[in-house]
């Protein structure tokens, strides 16, 4: 068995044994294959003076059709900033996961958190399990390192979860980098329309910005789900997602925000849903995931955030960065 089919498993055990049973959730208004991000560690002295790659494997099953490279998309370096302070790490790098239900429900990032501190130490913060009926917010202890806070809401779309008591929990948070999972719930109304929803997340991202400037941002999309076709038809594929998911990526490229496409990663329109469907990754709703789903989109968004630190690193040491 290789290695990263054993850390998978022993992250999925791990959490199984130490959380309680994952509850519902809001109703709604095989191998590992080389990654040649994986982080190739350089002979260089300016590579061991300076910083380090760090190791990551593609979680990716081998049965997912029409996936996509994963990746971050930041053309403009938006996220620079957060990978230069990672690459020193002399303090609390403060992360916050902010989202609907599939946040919420705490597995997604909490395995996101415990790998980035299997990666760069878990000083920072007091080893406290974390289930869907404990808080997802880290406990610092004031030690240099990763603190990953996760905040989501059941039923939230980026317009309900702007709330002043939600900005101002943000805020107290004093957040290096904010992750936006939204989408899922935007995509279940029956009248979507983008310009709407492009007016909310500019609201959204303009109150956290104001209090919140130090930070930077990070987007995902929502990892495709289905409805029903009439109040007792059948489900079938939402077909609103793909709207939804263009809007966002229409909305990251026009800010310059950097966006993790989620969608397109695990198959986009054509396979997304037939992939998590065809592996038994949802749960009977169709809508939100078992556990096993959500680990591994907490194991996939992981992925990504290494493979595009470890790009920084690269440029860095050999001067293309710019």
């Amino acid at each position: 068995m290789k290695w990263s089919e054993i850390r998978f498993w022993r992250i999925f055990f791990g959490f199984l044994l130490g959380a309680l049973p994952l509850l519902a959730q809001d109703v709604l208004p095989e191998k590992s294959r080389p990654d040649r991000h994986s982080g190739h560690v350089s002979d260089s002295e300016a590579m061991q003076q300076l910083m380090r790659f760090v190791e990551v494997s593609n979680p990716m099953p081998a049965g997912f059709k029409g996936t996509t490279e994963n990746t971050i998309t930041d053309p403009t370096h938006e996220l620079e900033p957060f990978w230069q302070k990672l690459s020193v790490l002399d303090r609390p790098l403060r992360i916050v996961h902010i989202g609907d239900s599939h946040v919420r429900g705490h597995v997604y990032p909490y395995i996101v958190r415990r790998q980035l501190e299997d990666d760069f130490g878990r000083e920072a913060v007091l080893d406290m399990q974390v289930s869907y009926r404990t808080s997802g917010l880290a406990q610092e202890t004031g030690a240099a390192g990763i603190v990953y806070h996760i905040v989501g809401v059941n039923g939230a779309t980026c317009a309900s979860f702007a709330t002043p008591e939600n900005i101002r929990q943000i805020i107290e948070l004093n957040p290096d980098l904010v992750i936006l999972s939204f989408g899922t719930n935007e995509a279940h109304g029956r009248r979507y329309f983008s310009a709407e929803h492009l007016a909310q997340m500019d609201n959204l991202l303009e109150e956290l910005k104001k209090g919140c400037p130090q930070a930077v941002y990070l987007l995902t999309t929502p990892p495709g789900a289905y409805v029903r076709n009439g109040r007792r038809g059948a489900r079938v594929i939402n077909p609103r997602t793909k709207l939804v998911v263009k809007t966002e990526l229409d909305y990251a490229a026009s800010r310059k925000l950097a966006i993790w496409d989620m969608y397109h990663v695990v198959g986009g329109e054509r396979y997304a849903c037939l992939n998590w469907s065809n592996g038994n990754y949802f749960q009977r709703d169709k809508i939100h995931f078992t556990q096993e789903g959500y680990i591994l989109q907490g194991l996939l968004l992981h992925e990504a955030i290494i493979k595009s630190y470890n790009n920084y690193v690269e440029t860095q040491l050999d001067g293309t960065w710019n």
